[in-house]
């Protein structure tokens, strides 16, 4: 990390504040994210003039900031690990800090996070008048969220972004004299409760949308994609990678969804996590 004044504008992707040009700020080389310096802790900030807060209608935190729950859900974390060791070892405790690895369950979260930003980033970059994008949206009722929401005027894509190492492939199993079974296997791990999860969050989006088609996504970030081929269907959810699926959304030129209303219909239910 460095801190850097920015030359552009930019959001904090810890707490979603609007970060002007010429804003002191920390940047991150792995995510290539900004962090504001309240953010940060022992950052000193900047000599600045309060900024006016802007307008909800123009604010960027409108659409989500892509993995902002699951980057607050690490902080949390890595502080509670942290306050546990240095409670434990007194006065060694900053060093207890600085030699110990992080525990797999809060680093998962990191990694996750991380994965959402690069795909949100991904998708941002093919964000315009045909196509509207939602991160990191609520769902009411419940602690989870849906990573990414992309609306094109041919239908809603209901994506969730994973981090996994290993090929995702797909399984089939029985067929003639068996009924057939598709598995999702990532690594040569079962992962198909991974498309129950979409599936769910699919009929969700599509209860709000009536007729409008909602496609589902598994997008896997990172993974062991061969040279050539590798995105597959399975039970109607797309699996794929980052590239892939911007280049998709991109050729979904044709249909009648008014996406502007589309966008405000799905941000009014689903909102900012």
């Amino acid at each position: 990390m460095k801190q850097i004044r920015l030359r552009y504008a930019g959001v904090c992707r810890v707490c979603g504040a609007p970060l002007p040009p010429g804003t002191e700020a920390i940047y991150e080389t792995e995510t290539k994210t900004v962090r504001c310096l309240e953010c940060v802790p022992g950052a000193t900030p900047p000599d600045l003039e309060p900024i006016e807060p802007p307008d909800e209608a123009s604010s960027p935190t409108e659409t989500g900031v892509a993995g902002s729950s699951a980057r607050r859900e690490y902080e949390r974390r890595k502080a509670k690990d942290e306050a546990r060791l240095r409670e434990k070892w007194g006065r060694l405790g900053g060093l207890a800090v600085a030699l110990s690895d992080e525990r797999q369950s809060t680093n998962a979260w990191d990694r996750g996070a991380i994965g959402e930003e690069r795909l949100g980033a991904r998708l941002n970059s093919v964000s315009a008048d045909g196509i509207a994008v939602l991160h990191d949206r609520s769902i009411p009722g419940s602690k989870a969220n849906i990573d990414h929401i992309a609306i094109t005027r041919h239908g809603i894509w209901v994506i969730d972004a994973k981090r996994y190492q290993g090929r995702p492939e797909l399984k089939i199993e029985g067929g003639i004299l068996r009924p057939r079974v598709e598995k999702l296997l990532v690594g040569r791990r079962d992962r198909t409760k991974l498309v129950d999860g979409v599936l769910k969050q699919v009929g969700l989006v599509h209860d709000l949308v009536g007729d409008v088609p909602v496609i589902g996504a598994l997008c896997f970030v990172e993974a062991d994609w061969p040279l050539f081929g590798g995105a597959f269907a399975t039970r109607g959810i797309q699996v794929l990678w980052p590239k892939r699926l911007a280049k998709v959304l991109a050729e979904e030129t044709a249909g009648d969804v008014d996406v502007a209303a589309m966008r405000e219909k799905v941000a009014s239910r689903f909102k900012s996590a």
